[in-house]
């Protein structure tokens, strides 16, 4: 169904001026760890970010800030952001991005550079228990300033799950937006199943569509999907289970209906998943936790897949403590290096790190 389209105006909301980022250690290891996000008074949790690169070559790194005493999904938040003007290796101190919306908070970023030249900024407005629902703003000045919100689910209510670093643009322009629908009101990243779907847009985000109902005929509990673009134009989804697997859905018609769900090789516990595109070698990169023993999320891992995704090599270890939890990741690509961030449930904080293609690699 075709969502009733809305105007954009053009709106202040924060100035993001690159201020001098605070420096740290010179970078010299292929793989190094070159910002910790620490909780704080009145800052319980830091999680669920992403990245994007400025056309002056300033990374952006958006977060859910956190603020009060809960740390729960149903506490406030606001969007808060700190840049790099040098590839990644130092960060400045957070600012307002995006003050808290919604009755409880604005969470979960997901940037995207358009094919028009502008940037998207994705995120959710949590209500209630019962209410969750993606919008997106437009920067047509590099972050300055942003478009009013513009609402992506229109045609109903709910609590709807989109993860951080989700949402793509295909190479014919449509946006893809999955999805994780959530009946179980209050438990929207525990135990309870979820219907997957995936919204299309053909008009830079004006407005959604959506086709049926990802099938699940195995009936597991599946939550928080990803898709990425295979090389033949076949979109690939992958989906948190509780099934010590990762599951997979395949669309041939750009995002609009798809083929039931099942297995993958990718050995996972309930935890979700990240898949891109490495730019300059075209392979696919995998970010898990390569765990199907325990329900814990760790170790965290890296891998790579030269075949669209059905083997996996050159698997390294990012993260192994034991008592860590390690999730909601976000990826993107400076130079030779890879920017990883990623929550760490046991501690309620970010952690970014700087990885060499070569290491990866290796």
């Amino acid at each position: 169904m075709m969502i009733q389209k809305a105007g954009i105006a053009c709106v202040c909301v924060c100035l993001l001026a690159c201020s001098s980022p605070r420096k740290t250690a010179a970078v010299s290891n292929e793989n190094e760890k070159v910002l910790s996000i620490r909780r704080g008074p009145d800052n319980p949790r830091n999680s669920e970010g992403d990245f994007i690169q400025l056309r002056d070559g300033t990374i952006c790194y958006a977060y859910s800030h956190f603020t009060g005493i809960s740390d729960s999904d149903f506490g406030n938040a606001y969007i808060a952001a700190r840049t790099s003007d040098d590839g990644g290796k130092t960060w400045s101190a957070d600012r307002v991005m995006i003050p808290q919306e919604g009755a409880l908070s604005a969470m979960s970023v997901s940037f995207l550079r358009l094919q028009n030249g502008t940037i998207a900024l994705f995120y959710l407005k949590v209500n209630s228990e019962h209410d969750c629902i993606p919008w997106m703003r437009i920067s047509a000045d590099e972050t300055r300033t942003w478009s009013e919100p513009i609402r992506c689910i229109r045609d109903r209510e709910g609590y709807f799950v989109v993860n951080n670093d989700r949402i793509i643009q295909l190479k014919n322009g449509r946006l893809l937006l999955p999805t994780a629908l959530h009946t179980n009101a209050g438990d929207p990243g525990g135990a309870g199943s979820a219907s997957i779907w995936c919204y299309y847009s053909d008009d830079n985000g004006q407005t959604w569509m959506h086709g049926p109902e990802v099938p699940n005929p195995e009936g597991v509990i599946t939550q928080e999907p990803g898709v990425v673009e295979l090389s033949d134009g076949t979109i690939m989804m992958f989906i948190r289970t509780a099934s010590g697997v990762q599951y997979k859905a395949y669309s041939s018609d750009r995002g609009e209906t798809w083929s039931a769900a099942g297995r993958s090789n990718i050995v996972s516990p309930q935890s979700p998943a990240s898949l891109v595109r490495i730019p300059s070698t075209h392979d696919l990169l995998l970010v898990w936790n390569n765990n199907g023993a325990t329900p814990n999320r760790t170790p965290l891992n890296m891998a790579v897949s030269k075949d669209e995704g059905r083997t996996w090599i050159h698997t390294k270890i990012l993260e192994d403590n034991p008592a860590g939890s390690y999730c909601y990741t976000a990826i993107d690509f400076t130079g030779n290096y890879v920017l990883l961030a990623y929550f760490d449930w046991a501690e309620r904080d970010i952690t970014i790190r700087r990885i060499s293609l070569d290491w990866i690699y290796k």
